[in-house]
């Protein structure tokens, strides 16, 4: 069975920066900023929300369906997603812009500054979620504005379950519109900074979240995650890394391996471990991971 991954598909220039932000960047002199970074390493990654995530999903068997846009310069994408054996046909081809660009630089305590150029992301509502025999659950995942509300609703319209999963898209959307979100979802998976604006400005809690949906899981870093359902929470241990190299696509690789375990019955404790697994993965190297369910 298939799942429909709604979200970003973007060219990724991943930059290392050897220092610390913090050690060159003047508290005092915000209102002047003006600043630069040395970085030796660069690379140039397929990424996105919706990629990211159907790539940790068919490492590890599943079927994922990304649902986005690419501009007039996403013909090596969509080559690299078929390579994969990845279905492009829920993919919307604009020829006026850009695929979205995120440029990415990280430090050496694995801080990060990112800018985002949405391109034609910005288009993706024109793509539509409807029923198909073969499609079992979808994901919302960070996407133009109008394409996460939209696609929210036609999942609830064509029977479909769901992960709402706003990421950073979430200060987009005040309380109603969260909450609305949260009504049309079957689960809701959100990190703890995320977690905290998402109750603060809908007014619920996590536990009274948990209790309009069939579960919540809120991502801890390097202290797991805690997993509510109806109201009671569990804490889901973490996997150590081996290293600590990049940690850029981690949180994607989670939602994968998340839609995997929703994709096979498994209970939300257990998907999100496996999560926590592929997650230690990704982050102790760079680049496109080659691992498999028999691996883990």
């Amino acid at each position: 069975m298939a799942a429909v991954i709604c979200g970003s598909l973007a060219f990724d220039t991943i930059m290392s920066f050897e220092g610390r932000f913090a050690e060159q960047i003047l508290p005092d002199q915000l209102h002047i900023l003006n600043v630069s970074f040395l970085v030796p390493a660069l690379r140039r990654d397929f990424g996105g929300c919706a990629g990211n995530i159907a790539y940790s999903l068919k490492l590890l068997g599943g079927t994922p369906l990304p649902m986005g846009a690419v501009g007039s310069d996403g013909a090596d994408y969509l080559q690299r997603l078929e390579a994969l054996g990845i279905d492009t046909g829920f993919v919307l081809r604009v020829d006026d812009t850009y695929t979205a660009q995120a440029m990415i630089m990280t430090d050496r305590d694995n801080n990060q500054i990112t800018a985002f150029h949405p391109g034609a992301m910005m288009q993706a509502h024109k793509t539509r979620v409807q029923a198909r025999p073969d499609i079992k659950l979808g994901m919302i995942s960070p996407d133009g504005r109008d394409a996460m509300l939209q696609h929210a609703e036609q999942f609830k319209a064509a029977g479909i379950p769901f992960v709402f999963d706003p990421g950073q898209g979430l200060p987009m959307f005040d309380g109603d519109e969260l909450a609305r979100f949260i009504d049309l979802a079957t689960w809701v998976t959100v990190n703890d900074y995320e977690g905290k604006m998402l109750s603060e400005r809908t007014g619920l809690s996590s536990a009274e979240i948990s209790r309009r949906v069939d579960g919540l899981v809120v991502t801890l870093g390097g202290d797991g995650c805690e997993v509510w359902v109806n109201g009671e929470v569990s804490l889901v241990a973490p996997e150590r890394p081996a290293a600590i190299v990049d940690p850029t696509g981690c949180g994607d690789a989670w939602r994968g391996a998340l839609l995997y375990g929703l994709e096979q019955g498994w209970s939300l404790a257990r998907c999100a471990q496996l999560g926590n697994k592929v997650g230690a993965i990704k982050i102790a190297s760079r680049g496109p991971q080659n691992y498999t369910l028999a691996s883990l």
